[in-house]
């Protein structure tokens, strides 16, 4: 037997790196099964180049737990270790390797959440067991050894009686880590890190019930047999060609990686790259709405089929964090903390490639089923939308199939709007003015007023709208969206000829101090000849105010507190209307107060503003009127 000492200059190793990980400890199992794939695969690969001349066979990697003895073992049937190889693996390259992180993370090893991947491997079994004992033997025809270690840097290290192939790790648990003696806390574990391993993981058995023969009696009674549990699935989708797999085989992955999602996804994108990077991977669109306040980190980051994290973000580009689904890279640096992993030039170029292949298949589905892209948009609208407004590269690819729909269902490209709405809706200074509702019942009476002059309008609801169209704006000149309700659809495309009024410049000044007597504040009363059949009261919301309002409650739009400043409105009054005669010719000030109220109050119906008290008194004034 040898005795040594483990060749580190840090004594108290152990306990700091214990300390530094401890909150993400559970990891000692992704790495110890990781170990024994790596093993496993390099045993396959040099039996396949003739320098292995032993038989594969079907290798497992097993997990059992013995809870009375407080005890894990992980065994695998890869290549094994000799003496000397226990000696250099592990009693030099692991620990000096662990001493090298210490020194160089030990600072951020709390912000990075994807420790396990410094290169500890082996070494993280320290952090839940007090002893580690490693029975190998090599795939040569060399004895097998038996390391024990108890968590200093004493070892011993003595010829072993294994006869079968490959490693067996025990893991002495600490009293403070025994909840990993739980089946239920290590099965999580496995599904959670080694769902899609390359090498089946065995833990446990389970019971299968066999077939009944067709030739069985009436009153036969099923057998049933014991079969390994395997928990695993060592051929998922993202490792094969998108040729092999159908539409059916999508969605069954997809059901593979959520059990708990029930809604199908509506499509998938299959990432296969290999040049000047290794990526595969599979995302899926989602149903998702309008609503911007979806759980993030539901895209799952694996290293050669090791699951990693779900916070993808710098990997990922953010629009798409949105979706769900796997990505594989072992080209993805793992050794610094998150801040580190953006600025990363390989990481960049992976989210460009990603941006640019999401792009891709947006616009192939669009040019391969436009009906059926169309009937997708509103649950896909909010990632692209938000697509365009943060990454330039993909807002370049988007015109070619972003959408905008019309209140009447109707679907047009940016390129098809122009040309559609060119001739109706060019006002008087050249000008195309794109007409949009954010609501279709609230803004109900605007919008039926427009399509009355034979105007097409867009319905535009997602809750980044302002910010979006602001960009259109910058982006294409002589082009400008205005809400609908934002004033009289005849000042919102201006054409050349003007409306009469009925009445004289000195009528309309006693007319609006009339109406400023009796109408609050917050409503800039504007005197405006229209039509006769036009509405009377008109209230609308100035296009520029409520845009930057709507701006910086959902994030930016450049002015300070807009998103807590009081509503203010316009209040048009048709001066053709009878209405308006009947008020500026009533010399009964109490009958006039009744009639601007009573009309304001309709107008404010109308925009969904009347409520509480002054719409109980509305109710009210409304019966006496009709009594």
């Amino acid at each position: 037997m040898t005795t040594g000492k483990i060749n580190v200059s840090v004594e108290n190793i152990f306990p700091l790196i214990k300390k530094f990980l401890y909150s993400d400890h559970e990891i000692f199992l992704r790495e110890l099964v990781s170990n024994g794939t790596d093993a496993t695969l390099k045993l396959k690969h040099l039996i396949s180049i003739g320098e292995a001349k032993v038989e594969y066979g079907n290798p497992v990697i097993e997990i059992k737990v013995d809870k009375e003895g407080k005890k894990i073992h992980i065994i695998d049937q890869g290549l094994g270790m000799t003496a000397d190889e226990v000696e250099k693996y592990i009693n030099q390259v692991a620990f000096s390797g662990a001493e090298e992180f210490l020194d160089k993370y030990k600072d951020s090893a709390k912000d990075s959440g994807i420790i396990g991947h410094f290169g500890l491997g082996f070494y993280s079994a320290f952090m839940v067991a007090e002893k580690v004992e490693i029975i190998t033997k090599s795939y040569k025809d060399e004895p097998a050894a038996h390391w024990t270690c108890d968590g200093s840097p004493e070892f011993t290290l003595e010829p072993a009686d294994k006869t079968s192939r490959g490693t067996e790790i025990i893991l002495h648990i600490a009293e403070d880590s025994l909840e990993f003696l739980e089946d239920s806390k290590i099965s999580g574990l496995l599904n959670k890190y080694n769902k899609f391993m390359p090498v089946p993981i065995k833990f446990g058995t389970r019971t299968e019930t066999l077939p009944k023969p067709e030739d069985a009696p009436e009153d036969y009674v099923n057998e049933t047999v014991e079969t390994d549990n395997i928990i695993n699935n060592p051929n998922p989708a993202w490792t094969k060609q998108p040729n092999e797999l159908s539409d059916e085989d999508y969605k069954n992955f997809y059901r593979e990686l959520y059990p708990m999602q029930f809604e199908e996804p509506l499509f998938n994108i299959h990432l296969n790259v290999d040049y000047p990077f290794n990526l595969t991977g599979i995302l899926y669109f989602p149903k998702l709405g309008s609503d911007m306040q979806i759980q993030k980190d539901k895209i799952q980051l694996y290293q050669n089929q090791v699951y990693v994290t779900d916070n993808v973000e710098g990997i990922v580009p953010e629009f798409l964090t949105m979706l769900k689904g796997v990505i594989d890279s072992p080209d993805i640096p793992l050794n610094v903390s998150r801040s580190g992993l953006q600025a990363d030039g390989a990481v960049k170029k992976i989210s460009n490639y990603i941006t640019r292949k999401v792009a891709d298949k947006l616009k192939a589905l669009f040019n391969e089923n436009r009906a059926d892209f169309e009937q997708k948009w509103n649950d896909i609208k909010i990632v692209l939308e938000y697509g365009m407004l943060s990454e330039d590269k993909f807002y370049e690819k988007a015109g070619a199939f972003v959408l905008y729909p019309t209140v009447d269902d109707t679907y047009f490209t940016l390129e098809e709007l122009k040309e559609k709405l060119k001739e109706n809706q060019t006002d008087k200074d050249g000008k195309l003015i794109v007409l949009y509702a954010g609501n279709k019942d609230a803004q109900h009476s605007y919008i039926e007023t427009a399509k009355e002059k034979g105007y097409e309008v867009l319905l535009l609801d997602s809750p980044i709208i302002s910010h979006l169209i602001q960009k259109i704006e910058g982006d294409n000149s002589g082009l400008t969206f205005v809400r609908v309700d934002s004033d009289h659809i005849d000042n919102l495309i201006k054409k050349e000829e003007n409306t009469i009024s009925k009445l004289s410049d000195e009528e309309k000044e006693t007319l609006k101090t009339s109406l400023e007597t009796y109408i609050p504040k917050a409503y800039s009363v504007q005197l405006e000849a229209m039509d006769s059949q036009a509405a009377p009261f008109i209230i609308t919301q100035p296009e520029f105010m409520r845009r930057m309002k709507e701006m910086s409650q959902s994030g930016g739009g450049g002015m300070f507190g807009m998103g807590n400043m009081p509503e203010m409105y316009n209040l048009i009054v048709n001066t053709n209307s009878d209405l308006a005669s009947s008020i500026l010719n009533t010399e009964d000030k109490t009958h006039q107060e009744h009639l601007v109220k009573q009309a304001l109050d309709l107008a404010k119906l109308s925009q969904n503003l009347l409520k509480g008290e002054a719409l109980t008194a509305f109710v009210k004034r409304s019966f006496e009127m009709i009594k």
